[in-house]
């Protein structure tokens, strides 16, 4: 089944453009339309399969989050900056929890490569990841059991100090739906935080139709920071930091780059990451993907 939208799929605005046509680069070759609300400034992908049919879409060799290959040098050198960036995870989630320790879920699992960090921390952490591959390279690479979505109605209300969706909020079907439960989940004073691409950053509109982090039909959603606020005020959540991905405008353009098959790709993916990062460390909202923190409150609103 093809899913198309006549109203914007997070505000339900009907104020909605389409701005362009994006190629799937990685497996279909196939055209999708991608629109953007005038309110809240989502940007989506038209014309998706389903959930019970987009797996085909993720089923391909290169695709690093679901089989931790090394084969290439956009690969290895993804390897070595996740390496980094775990490290930058831990220490932001340490940084919001009063004690050493507490219980974690990380939504959208992958490999289990940030689960198996906060295991070896000490965390009760969990993993969620819906594909089957996936799960089985964490067994095989981290020795850790990742669990089906569907485990997530077992876990106790109230209970989670912690969740983190890193990269996975822009392939969830039924993103509100699913918001509610990681809501429903965390304790009061525990945090969301959410890392997704932002379309509003230099290398975003530097690439345009070749941006590699529209990579549709997989992110059915495109983020913008007034997209997460709105979400954040919709569901009575603090927004109470945004962080920059710094490496990720490095991993983009270098795809990006690949996708538009020109001469010294390598070397202008360097400078257009330079550029902005550069442009995102006078204003962290303009960084390639961002960090959003959000937290549950312990006295709710009244709206």
């Amino acid at each position: 089944m093809i899913i198309s939208y006549n109203a914007c799929p997070v505000c339900s605005g009907k104020n909605i453009r389409h701005f362009l046509h994006v190629k799937d680069h990685a497996v279909s070759g196939k055209q999708f339309p991608v629109y953007e609300c005038n309110a809240c400034k989502l940007r989506f992908t038209q014309k998706i399969p389903d959930q019970a049919h987009i797996g085909p879409y993720y089923r391909f060799e290169n695709y690093v989050s679901h089989n931790n290959t090394k084969q290439g040098l956009v690969n290895r050198l993804y390897h070595i900056a996740r390496y980094f960036s775990l490290q930058g995870k831990f220490s932001l989630l340490k940084s919001l929890v009063q004690g050493s320790t507490g219980k974690h879920l990380d939504y959208g699992a992958g490999t289990g490569a940030f689960v198996q960090m906060m295991a070896s921390k000490g965390w009760d952490s969990i993993g969620l990841e819906p594909d089957d591959l996936a799960r089985s390279v964490a067994a095989r690479d981290f020795g850790i059991q990742l669990q089906e979505p569907n485990y997530l109605q077992e876990i106790k209300s109230n209970s989670l100090d912690k969740i983190t969706l890193w990269h996975v909020l822009e392939h969830v079907h039924e993103l509100h739906a699913t918001f509610e439960q990681l809501i429903n989940k965390v304790k009061l004073g525990g945090h969301i935080i959410i890392a997704v691409p932002n379309y509003t950053s230099y290398d975003a509109k530097h690439y345009g139709e070749f941006w590699a982090a529209y990579d549709v039909p997989r992110h059915l959603y495109h983020f913008s920071p007034d997209t997460i606020a709105f979400l954040a005020n919709k569901y009575q959540l603090q927004l109470i930091q945004q962080k920059p991905m710094w490496f990720d405008a490095w991993y983009v353009a270098m795809l990006s780059e690949k996708y538009q098959q020109k001469k010294l790709g390598l070397l202008r993916a360097c400078w257009v990451g330079c550029i902005s990062n550069w442009k995102a460390l006078r204003k962290n909202t303009a960084c390639s993907s961002i960090i959003y923190v959000l937290k549950k409150p312990y006295v709710t609103v009244q709206k």
